[in-house]
Order: structure tokens, then sequence, then C-alpha cells
């Protein structure tokens, strides 16, 4: 795996690419994966279904939850209709950066 990681800092807090897995079983966090075209993601998994944007709400939920941020901070900005999305987290950068960090190591 490459040292390069799902997420960048941004003006008003992060941005991460996840790639999720709908109807997966359970909530979780699987850690980082390297895409075919090399790029890295936070690989996810939620129960729910991908009908009527389930999917993408459980996602938010589950971010803000393991990073401890409210769900209103957390917007799906890209890839309402993919696995693989761009998620933007309001926040101080640094903290949740840090956060990111502790949940994949």
């Amino acid at each position: 795996m490459s040292g390069e990681r799902p997420w960048s800092a941004a003006v008003d807090g992060v941005v991460l690419s996840v790639r999720l897995t709908p109807k997966g079983g359970r909530d979780t966090i699987d850690g980082i994966e390297v895409l075919s075209d090399g790029r890295s993601v936070l690989k996810m998994r939620v129960r729910a279904a991908p009908s009527e944007g389930d999917a993408n709400k459980a996602l938010c939920r589950l971010i803000a939850k393991a990073l401890g941020v409210p769900p209103r901070d957390v917007s799906l900005a890209s890839g309402a209709t993919s696995r693989v999305k761009r998620l933007t987290i309001a926040g101080d950068s640094p903290t949740l950066i840090a956060a990111l960090e502790r949940l994949c190591q």
C-alpha cells in the first residue's frame, strides 16, 4: 500500500474519499484500500440498502460517530450513486485528521 491517505485538509475541515459497500451486513470501517487506479480510499460497509439514499445517510452517520462530530457536519460532496464517494467533514482539520489516523491504525 502506498503512504497516501484518503483524506486531505480543506479550508473548513477535511475531504475524505470512501469506497462504500451497501448491504454489507454491519456498519463498520475496514481500513484503507488502494484502488486499481492508485487512489486511496477508506473502505466502509453499512447495513442499509442503496435505495433512496439510505446507504449514503448511514455512511454519514457512521463516519460522524467514528470521528465524534455531529452528523450535520458530514456531507456527501460527490458520488451519490457510485461506490466511491467524497465526503466533506466540517471542523478543525488537524483534529479530524488525527482522529482518522487513529481509526486506521
